[in-house]
């Protein structure tokens, strides 16, 4: 990540090129899940490329869909589909920090949709889903205020 230094008026701050967080779900490129069709991960099990035609607003995050239906059930009941964590990774999570996704690197437990940083990753948080889900569950309302992203 590279880090620009501004010094204005005395005071020196440090800002990290990231990807934007501007609702409440982790985006890259103005997207939550990078683009990818959250009900895809419930129906047929697999990230799948949504398009900007069917699209949902939610908590002022963009989330993409493969149809009108995917996108209608999801505007229905999002709590049911969205990420956990505010779709960062959950292995991270449990950890206490907050990190980017791969949308390949996915879990769904419990009818929840978790996504972790790689499928690396994802190998460690196979070795104790209810244990990294009770760290992560202790984490979240401390980390989510967490400006900075590991990449």
């Amino acid at each position: 990540m590279k880090v620009i230094v501004v010094i204005t008026s005395g005071m020196l701050f440090f800002t990290g090129l990231m990807p934007a967080v501007a609702g409440q779900y982790f985006e890259r490129n103005g997207l939550a899940i990078e683009g990818y069709d959250p009900m895809a991960y419930f129906t047929v099990m697999k990230p799948t490329k949504g398009s900007s035609e069917f699209r949902v607003d939610h908590h002022g995050s963009t989330f993409y869909f493969v149809s009108a239906a995917h996108r209608d059930a999801f505007a229905a009941d999002p709590s049911q589909y969205v990420p956990q964590y505010g779709g960062y990774c959950a292995y991270g999570m449990a950890k206490g920090y907050t990190a980017a996704i791969d949308p390949a690197a996915f879990t769904i437990v419990g009818g929840k949709l978790y996504l972790n940083y790689s499928e690396t990753v994802r190998s460690q948080w196979l070795s104790d889903i209810p244990g990294y889900i009770r760290k992560a569950d202790a984490n979240w309302p401390e980390a989510k205020k967490l400006a900075d992203i590991h990449e």
